[in-house]
């Protein structure tokens, strides 16, 4: 993506934090035609020893398992919250309208994940995620059941090869800082969230 130095950020833990907040991805890779092909999932990020790996998985009704195993390569992204930026913010008149937000890219390399077993614990992963006591009720299905669910999804492994982070907060305009934080901060749900992040960063205000 496009990425001018003053809004590149360089903490992993920030990329991390941001994908954990914003799960839900759109992964995206070529189809046949070579056609960008777009699915948007709940991706787990799992921290290991030779990197940051991504689980998730699609059903397999969807052409997307297919394209990833003929083209392991792919691109995964998430967006975080984002919000219109007044230039009222600023205290002259020279100044358009902008957006702020959050975003993170990854190019991957995609490994099929297609044993129950592994499918099983792919699944545990994001049912810890967004609903733990619901893994109880997961394991109480019946084997029977349980296999034709898992039988019904390809789950897969999206190994972090590059990742880029995002944080588009007005950073290089230290004199809109004050009244952008304060506008967002009583703003709607994005906006304070976006402030939340002029936190993390350290914009004071």
């Amino acid at each position: 993506m496009y990425l001018p130095p003053q809004f590149a950020a360089r903490d992993p833990q920030l990329a991390a934090t941001l994908i954990r907040e914003n799960p839900l991805a759109s992964l995206i890779s070529c189809d046949d035609e070579g056609l960008p092909f777009v699915s948007h999932l709940p991706l787990h990020l799992d921290a290991r020893e030779d990197g940051r790996v991504l689980l998730g998985h699609c059903a397999r009704a969807n052409p997307h398992w297919r394209y990833l195993q003929a083209r392991p390569r792919a691109l995964v992204t998430f967006l975080g919250p984002h919000a219109y930026l007044s230039p009222k913010v600023y205290p002259d008149l020279q100044r358009v309208p902008s957006w702020n937000y959050v975003a993170v890219h990854c190019t991957v390399q995609a490994r099929l994940v297609d044993d129950a077993a592994g499918k099983d614990r792919l699944l545990k992963k994001l049912i810890a995620d967004h609903e733990p006591p619901y893994a109880q009720q997961w394991r109480s299905l019946s084997e029977d059941f349980a296999g034709k669910l898992l039988a019904g999804i390809v789950g897969f492994e999206l190994q972090v090869s590059d990742l880029q982070c995002k944080l588009k907060l007005n950073q290089h305009r230290p004199e809109s800082h004050a009244a952008l934080k304060t506008a967002y901060a009583g703003g709607n749900e994005r906006e304070r969230e976006l402030a939340n992040w002029m936190e993390r960063i350290g914009i004071p205000g």
